[in-house]
């Protein structure tokens, strides 16, 4: 199951809930009030690729040609 983040409407407080997909967009109950208007958040990740080092790109040997 994935791990969502809701916020609540009542406190603004910001958790995170084990839920099934089936359950995702029902409303949360607040871990810090009790009340069940916790909405889901939209969640941003980060994602691999680009030129953020690391990749598969040669190295270019310093500057220095093979002999």
């Amino acid at each position: 199951m994935p791990i969502y983040e809701y916020r609540c409407k009542e406190c603004a407080a910001e958790f995170e809930q084990l839920r099934s997909m089936r359950e995702a967009d029902q409303n949360a109950t607040c871990p810090s009030c009790g009340s069940d208007q916790g909405e889901r958040k939209m969640s941003s990740f980060a994602s691999g690729g680009g030129n953020g080092g690391g990749g598969c790109a040669p190295s270019g040997g310093g500057g220095r040609g093979f002999r």
